[in-house]
């Protein structure tokens, strides 16, 4: 089941005297916040309205009601969500968050090989970071490109993503 609430930054300071306040932002940089005028705190139980610029490699966000440096300081550290409902994606476009915790399932015989970890961005490409989860493999951290060659499908609703594993991916061949 995808979750509603996705987090997409933590407040890691304040900036200047008028509350605003630093962001790490979670996506895919620091624009994607500036693009919503409410975000929420504790998972959707706080809606707080906003306003973010980006600012070097983290985002400057203003918040109504929060209007000194002590105010801002004691959100410090709290993580910020959107609803997914606020967000269209383009076409081939996934939430890093529904992606993890996918069981990587081979697309021909249906094998099981294990669970996405983490979604790394290497430039080029995306890479999977999966934990084997099949007696075969051990439990040992395996990377798995995200290319057309070895990506099928996803289906959210069966917790997988398919992919065609290339040889050596999983074992010592060539």
């Amino acid at each position: 089941m995808q979750k509603q609430y996705l987090e997409v930054g933590k407040i890691v300071g304040t900036h200047g005297i008028r509350g605003e306040m630093r962001v790490e932002c979670w996506a895919n940089s620091p624009d994607f916040l500036k693009t919503f005028k409410t975000l929420y705190l504790d998972e959707g139980m706080t809606a707080i309205a906003v306003s973010c610029r980006p600012h070097k490699n983290i985002a400057l966000m203003t918040a109504k009601g929060i209007g000194s440096i002590e105010e801002a300081d004691k959100l410090r550290g709290k993580i910020l969500y959107i609803d997914r409902r606020d967000v269209k994606l383009d076409e081939g476009e996934h939430f890093v968050q529904d992606i993890i915790g996918l069981k990587v399932t081979d697309a021909d015989n249906g094998t099981v090989y294990g669970v996405v970890r983490d979604v790394l961005k290497t430039g080029s490409n995306d890479v999977y970071e999966m934990k084997a989860e099949n007696g075969k493999l051990g439990s040992k951290l395996y990377y798995i490109p995200v290319i057309p060659d070895i990506l099928d499908r996803f289906d959210f609703d069966l917790g997988a993503v398919y992919i065609h594993p290339m040889k050596g991916l999983f074992d010592d061949e060539d």
